[in-house]
């Protein structure tokens, strides 16, 4: 049997793991990221942690094939180069050449978002589907669309950044420089802006007590108290879930993809979220809906989506 290397690297871990041809990991390890560090740095730890895994796997060098790397930021999947990438400090960084060098295995360097959905699509809550978009709703918005089992990734291999696609002309600052993307709105990050908003004009509110007991607002602080009756935290999502629907109401009109999966620490709101999501995306998609409309579901791998995309993209490019 032939495996393969998949590689996430975040902000806060590096995970490695060993990954089968059906898309099950064998063997899995993580190390601390440490951002701030150089770059030489952290490559060696991703080295560290593939051998870890390899180890944890039992699987023999010999039967690994190909490896594959998700990593956030603009990638150059023809190269490997790691173009841009603002978390990592990271500029022109050849990694898939680095690190292909250092394992003596093909490499390819897929955007961390791409990878997670074509992990979602080979073996999660899109699989089987002939196209598929995946949201990440966490700290920003990522998204990754995969057309019959292939990341589409445009000509310059940098599509599908519908995390910036401009939901509210003039309206909230983004990362990335503009005013009133997705990601501004649809993200955790902006779900929490909205919610400390109320709770500051809502002092009695529900959410603020949820909050005090935690020590923190989360993007579950909204949705746990609105559920149990609270009637600012039901705006908060009722205007969070209007935000999100805009933006995915576009992706339907303009894709017609089969599945749009949620992922990310909002997503877990599983039917909470879905349940009104569904509702106000399919009033708005063009032509209505019926028996071959968009299903909306959640994300089924977790963080697993990661490696097993990039152990499958490594598939996919030793052309297994």
């Amino acid at each position: 049997m032939a495996f393969y290397l998949g590689v996430d690297i975040g902000g806060t871990n590096i995970k490695a793991g060993v990954v089968d041809g059906s898309g099950a990991i064998v063997g899995e390890a993580d190390l601390p990221t440490g951002a701030d560090r150089p770059q030489e740095v952290v490559f060696g730890d991703i080295v560290e942690a593939v051998g870890r895994a390899v180890a944890a796997s039992g699987v023999a060098r010999a039967e690994i094939r190909a490896a594959g790397v998700g990593c956030p930021g603009t990638v150059v999947p023809e190269s490997g180069v790691v173009a841009y990438n603002n978390n990592l400090g990271w500029r022109n960084f050849p990694l898939g050449k680095l690190l292909s060098e250092a394992l003596s295995l093909p490499v390819r360097v897929e955007n961390d978002a791409n990878a997670a959905a074509l992990g979602e699509v080979c073996a999660g809550s899109a699989k089987g589907a002939s196209s598929a978009m995946i949201l990440t709703l966490g700290t920003g918005v990522g998204s990754g669309f995969v057309v019959d089992g292939r990341i589409w990734t445009g000509w310059n291999s940098a599509a599908s950044e519908f995390g910036h696609m401009v939901i509210v002309r003039g309206g909230r600052p983004c990362t990335c420089g503009r005013l009133g993307c997705l990601e501004a709105y649809a993200s955790a990050t902006g779900l929490i802006a909205l919610t400390r908003e109320a709770m500051a004009a809502h002092p009695k509110s529900l959410m603020n007590a949820l909050a005090g007991e935690e020590g923190r607002v989360g993007g579950h602080t909204s949705f746990v108290a609105a559920e149990r009756g609270d009637a600012a935290a039901a705006r908060v999502v009722d205007e969070y879930v209007d935000c999100l629907a805009c933006g995915v109401a576009n992706i339907v009109n303009g894709l017609q993809p089969e599945v749009v999966s949620l992922g990310g620490g909002v997503g877990k709101q599983g039917e909470r979220l879905l349940g009104p999501l569904r509702r106000k995306v399919f009033a708005e998609v063009y032509g209505g809906c019926g028996e071959r409309s968009t299903r909306l579901v959640s994300c089924t791998l977790g963080y697993k989506a990661g490696l097993i995309g990039a152990a499958m993209a490594a598939m996919q490019n030793a052309g297994d």
